[in-house]
């Protein structure tokens, strides 16, 4: 198998982060790395893989000259609008975390277990969901395929973390009885019914991601979803109530037997032995854990499932690394071209 050079943009901050520890267990076929960062993290040596790496910085010439065939961004919206086009531009394949290509209609939006074939579609630029998104659509994909699905509706108890390394030191200093930096209120002892901007239409930006990016992902553009977002006083960990009305009719037995059988998820469903998943459990783990399923009764062919996931892990890293395996596979078995030059987006 052919060797390949990746770059990571972002490579100081929470997840860039989590990809090199992720890339450190999952060993892809790589001949060289290349850290990136902002000027203020240039020159910072960071032990990887058992070397010890310097990180550059990210600007307009960084990429050329190393012939680097993936770039795994996550700097945030701005930066990847700025450079993704550069570096696409050179021939490099660039999987992107921020929300910045998401609903872009030339961007593949890709979670591996559920879309993996958009990846054929990309012009240089693949898209990594929203972290509450991502968990979702892995427990949603096979009961789509099953049963049509035909309204779904979201309540999220999302972690501090989601919020980035500010999040996480809100909470902390919470803790601390001091007051919050990040949020507009603290989070210790507290919930908010609040993730990232109102829009016009009074839901959260957050919100409005979980409902068309699942439309994206699952090719469904009239699926009538709706959601509500909430950060709580979890460091890891979001955990998801997911309501869903099918067209067809279930028998709760097989609906368990089609989640337990499907990619990327751990069943964990005995309220008998008080068995379901926890953000605590789910912590630094790759799986999406679904439990609590039960027939909604208020309706016909209505589920209720609690899905949980690492959202720094799943919902970020990794997944945007199981992009890149992806990716590589379809070179190897010639599926798809790499391309040397791409207009820009």
């Amino acid at each position: 198998m052919k060797k390949y050079n990746i770059a990571i943009v972002g490579a100081t901050g929470m997840v860039g982060q989590k990809f090199l520890q992720v890339l450190e267990e999952r060993q892809l076929p790589v001949e060289n790395y290349y850290l990136f960062a902002s000027a203020r993290s240039t020159g910072k040596k960071i032990s990887f893989l058992g070397k010890e790496y310097t990180v550059e910085e990210l600007n307009e010439t960084c990429f050329d000259g190393k012939n680097i065939d993936i770039a795994l961004f996550s700097a945030g919206g701005g930066t990847s609008l700025q450079f993704a086009p550069i570096a696409a531009s050179r021939g490099i394949i660039v999987i992107d975390n921020s929300s910045a290509w998401r609903m872009n209609p030339d961007v593949p939006l890709v979670v591996p277990e559920v879309n993996a074939e958009h990846i054929l579609k990309h012009k240089g630029i693949i898209s990594n969901p929203n972290c509450s998104t991502i968990q979702a659509v892995v427990a949603l994909k096979p009961l789509h395929d099953q049963y049509q699905i035909k309204r779904i509706v979201f309540s999220t108890y999302q972690a501090v973390s989601g919020a980035g390394a500010a999040g996480y030191n809100d909470l902390e200093r919470g803790v601390k009885g001091l007051p919050p930096e990040k949020f507009t209120y603290p989070i210790f002892g507290n919930v908010l019914p609040h993730i990232d901007i109102f829009l016009e239409n009074g839901y959260t930006k957050e919100e409005m991601k979980m409902i068309e990016e699942t439309r994206k992902i699952l090719s469904a553009p009239s699926m009538r979803i709706t959601a509500t977002t909430v950060r709580v006083p979890v460091f890891h960990g979001h955990s998801e109530s997911i309501n869903i009305e099918f067209e067809k009719d279930f028998e709760i037995s097989q609906l368990k037997s089609v989640l337990a059988e499907a990619p990327g998820i751990v069943l964990v469903d005995d309220p008998g032995h008080n068995r379901y998943p926890m953000p605590i459990e789910a912590e630094d783990k790759d799986d999406v854990f679904v439990g609590r399923i039960r027939r909604d009764e208020s309706i016909d062919n209505g589920v209720n499932l609690w899905v949980v996931a690492d959202n720094i892990r799943k919902g970020a890293a990794t997944n945007t690394i199981q992009i890149a395996e992806s990716l590589i596979n379809y070179w190897e078995n010639g599926s798809l071209e790499r391309l040397k030059e791409v207009d820009s987006l």
